[in-house]
């Protein structure tokens, strides 16, 4: 169990760099070529899809577990995301808290809330899809 613990850790540590490198596609060349209304909500959907497909991938090297237990890692990776964004954004960036939560505004056009509830549920959506739950 320890393993499988390590290997659903590892996996959400992938979800960084995924976000790092969206994010700066996102402001370096679809906010210039797109216009941030449009750029903002494309690179929402694009870093769920990012976030769906590595789990997809890597999912079975955690091995068969019970449906309950990929719904168990899901919520881990969302409370470890959230709590990542606002220690980062807040302690390393230096944001205010207003700044921080605009991201959870999607009348902006910001499909994060949509980011966050599809790390929620990859974990068990992408085990029934590859057959192992």
């Amino acid at each position: 169990m320890t393993m499988q613990i390590l290997k659903a850790g590892g996996i959400w540590l992938l979800f960084i760099p995924l976000g790092i490198v969206n994010g700066t596609v996102r402001e370096k060349i679809l906010n210039p070529l797109l216009g941030e209304r449009t750029a903002l909500p494309l690179s929402g959907v694009t870093l769920a899809v990012l976030i769906f497909a590595v789990t997809a991938l890597l999912i079975p090297s955690l091995g068969p577990l019970r449906p309950s237990r990929y719904w168990l890692i899901g919520g881990a990776w969302l409370v470890l995301t959230v709590f990542f964004e606002f220690f980062f954004g807040r302690v390393v960036m230096g944001h205010s808290w207003a700044r921080l939560l605009e991201a959870y505004n999607v009348a902006t056009g910001n499909l994060w809330v949509a980011v966050l509830l599809v790390i929620a549920v990859s974990p068990s959506l992408a085990a029934r899809l590859r057959g192992i739950c």
